[in-house]
């Protein structure tokens, strides 16, 4: 009993060494000098009482930790929730819920033993009677040193099975508790992809009918919001909460060439800037609670702590289903008590009516909708605001009365004579058809065969010789080499031709050559149709990150714009439409809170006036990691809105261009059911440079190509620049949802 209290004492003392990293020196040398006078006393039988003396050095250590602990710095608690002595998912099923069972794999026979998924029970009572609750828990395992885990690092097949399961607890109606422990996702396209299947999972979750309850220990990035759209997001007071990870923004800053590492200074400093501890998100509104753990962190021997969890996971599920329940007078009194009452001796019923589930799914995507709005600078006048309001009250009431009351009467009266015509026709050509037989005639044309047969060829059309935008670059005069001229033999184009008539395609291999954000927006769409919106709302540092107010300045200057999202309405051969549009040229294209709101309410603009909605991204680098949360939040933001565009009926089209990468592909722009790619571009959840210093794997070359992208079921289609107008006119034509009216 005395060495195992005492080599517990050990543990504890590797562990303060292994969270300061050097710092405190004197104070654990004081510690390890009493911890090792101990054992040689012992060992030497000199110590008249072990008992009284090791339960002095218990008191010693807890004192310790209880001042050490006031000095926390936010990358002693990014060290704190990667020790193998941390908690982790398995102790908390193990000390939480009363009984569980894991499914879709165990330990590491698993489709990917990152994630974990068990059905397990909670024992409460009413009086003498006992009730057992079922829940279905979701969340990333990291073990306690298990590398066959990966550390939490979730590959697409691991969130691929926790989406799966997450539907099966819609079906039996049963809460959702996910826990998040993980740096991010593993950044790997195999199918279904990194991206796409965190996309999926986002947007299933949007819509979730069951309660969903989150717990954050470690969240980094886009492998974070893969299970963490929910109703309430509760986060372990020494945990964190970031857009990526301190030793990615330190990549970042740092400006590191392939090979290099960043100093631990550059690491600890990006921590502080990113403001991810629990009290920050708790104050930004990213998480509703912060559950208190013992000094230093959590670790499997503080069962108090276990308890606690239990306490709030339970109260956080009852509040979810209390505030969507009938007889909303009482819901006060009812959280109130919730409060303060021991939940394991109050029992409440966890089942939803389909009007309860209806309401849980419409709070929790306007919980989403509502967060970051404080995080830019918005300098619309109140009176346009005002103004646009009124306005676009109006024209959702005039496009709801246009659909219910006329089109779709006009379209069944259409569709029935239609049949009725087809019929009468059919019935006349069976009649007459021995009076009318004709003779057959002799074979097509070779030319006509060939016509048919053979694969077409642009030839530009109306606009071959002009288009309406004209790059720049066509004024130059100098030539242009093909990057593709050592393989494919591609000639040198003159700058004038290559980026005026040839839009800035190889005529040789079809290369696609980087263009100007302006050249989609004049020559896809109708001459004059384009009119911006929302273009007053404006990027700002919300952390105060060094460098960044600067950084958006230069921007704003270069480009003339306020963030890299431009909203607007036009229309493509008439056809009116709501179009998001990321620029590439504003800081890589990249999403924070001035992106997010802009996004989110053009998906509500197109939701009023049933126009189909377009998101074209000239280019993203991801989300604005400057921004810390604010920026990571926008991913199920957006998403939600996305959901909600899609279920009203309507036709959201996102379409790439040069390079997108990251939250955004891995969220709004992958809930897409129709995702096409200009020819040249590149998708993905990663790049190449990151995924190599991640994870140590050089990807092939073209990994992330439009076309390995299609090959994977990503995208449907890649698509020449030249023709980019008439595809997406005929996406338009025959796609959509049952609002799209303008057929």
């Amino acid at each position: 009993m005395i060495e195992k209290r005492a080599q517990h004492l050990t543990d504890r003392l590797r562990y303060i060494e292994d969270i300061f990293a050097g710092r405190h020196a004197e104070e654990i040398e004081s510690l390890d000098t009493s911890l090792s006078e101990f054992f040689q006393n012992l060992a030497d039988g000199t110590m008249d009482d072990p008992m009284a003396e090791l339960t002095r050095l218990e008191t010693l250590f807890a004192e310790a930790e209880r001042r050490l602990d006031a000095d926390l710095t936010p990358m002693d608690r990014v060290r704190i929730v990667r020790h193998p002595q941390r908690i982790c998912l398995r102790d908390i099923l193990e000390n939480v819920y009363d009984n569980f069972t894991e499914i879709g794999g165990q330990e590491e026979h698993s489709t990917d033993p990152g994630m974990i998924i068990a059905r397990a029970t909670i024992t409460r009572r009413r009086g003498k009677k006992k009730y057992n609750q079922l829940i279905m828990v979701i969340g990333q395992e990291k073990g306690h040193g298990e590398e066959f885990r990966n550390g939490g690092s979730v590959k697409p097949w691991g969130n691929a099975k926790a989406r799966h399961f997450m539907g099966v607890a819609e079906t039996e109606n049963i809460p959702i508790h996910t826990y998040v422990f993980t740096p991010g996702a593993f950044p790997i396209e195999d199918y279904p992809g990194a991206a796409q299947q965190i996309a999926r999972n986002l947007y299933e979750m949007a819509g979730l009918s069951v309660p969903v309850v989150t717990v954050f220990s470690e969240g980094g990035s886009g492998g974070a919001e893969a299970i963490a759209l929910s109703d309430k997001r509760l986060m372990l007071s020494h945990g964190y909460y970031s857009v990526i990870s301190p030793e990615g923004a330190a990549a970042i800053e740092g400006r590191l060439k392939p090979g290099q590492r960043a100093t631990p200074e550059l690491v600890a400093s990006c921590a502080e800037k990113l403001h991810m501890t629990a009290e920050d998100n708790l104050n930004f509104g990213y998480v509703d609670r912060i559950v208190p753990e013992p000094y230093l962190g959590a670790r499997p021997f503080h069962y108090d702590f276990f308890r606690t969890l239990r306490q709030e996971i339970i109260r956080a599920t009852d509040e979810t289903i209390v505030s969507v329940r009938r007889f909303g007078f009482m819901r006060k009194i009812a959280l109130r008590r919730l409060a303060r009452e021991n939940m394991d001796e109050m029992y409440l019923r966890w089942s939803l009516s389909d009007s309860g589930r209806e309401k849980l799914v419409a709070k929790r995507q306007k919980k989403f909708l509502k967060l970051s709005r404080g995080a830019c600078n918005d300098k619309r006048p109140a009176l346009n605001r005002l103004r646009r309001f009124c306005a676009e009250t109006w024209q959702s009431l005039s496009a709801q009365i246009k659909y219910t009351l006329y089109t779709r009467h006009q379209q069944q009266l259409s569709n029935f004579f239609e049949e009725t015509a087809s019929f009468l026709t059919f019935l006349k050509n069976r009649m007459l058809y021995p009076l009318t037989r004709k003779p057959v005639k002799p074979r097509m044309k070779p030319e006509a065969v060939r016509a048919l047969t053979t694969l077409s060829e642009w030839d530009g059309g109306e606009r071959k010789s002009r288009w309406v935008y004209v790059s720049p670059r066509a004024r130059e005069d100098r030539a242009i080499s093909c990057p593709n001229a050592a393989t494919h033999g591609c000639l040198d184009l003159w700058a004038p031709d290559l980026y005026g008539e040839f839009a800035g395609v190889c005529t040789s291999c079809g290369h696609h050559f980087p263009m100007e954000y302006q050249w989609f927006m004049n020559n896809v769409f109708d001459l004059g149709s384009v009119h911006e919106f929302n273009a007053e709302v404006e990027a700002i540092n919300p952390l105060n990150f060094p460098g960044l107010s600067e950084a958006l300045e230069k921007a704003r200057a270069q480009t003339g714009l306020a963030s890299s999202c431009v909203t607007f309405e036009a229309s493509l051969e008439e056809t009116k439409l709501i179009v998001a549009m990321l620029v590439g040229s504003f800081r890589g294209g990249t999403v924070g809170a001035a992106e997010g709101l802009k996004f989110v309410e053009a998906a509500e603009l197109a939701e009023k006036k049933s126009y189909p909605f377009l998101a074209y991204v000239h280019g993203t680098a991801g989300i604005r990691i400057q921004e810390g949360t604010h920026g990571v939040i926008q991913m199920p933001r957006c998403t939600v809105a996305v959901r909600r565009y899609i279920e009203a009926g309507g036709l959201y089209v996102v379409i790439y261009d040069t390079n997108s990468y990251a939250g955004p592909v891995a969220s709004f722009l992958g809930s897409s059911p129709y995702q096409y790619a200009i020819r040249s571009s590149n998708i993905g959840f990663a790049g190449p440079s990151v995924i190599r210093e991640t994870t140590g794997i050089a990807v092939p070359p073209f990994y992330h190509s439009a076309y390995k992208a299609l090959a994977r079921g990503h995208i449907q289609g890649v698509w020449d620049r030249r023709e980019a107008r008439s595809n997406l006119h005929q996406l338009l034509m025959t796609a959509g949802g049952r609002n799209i009216y303008y057929r």
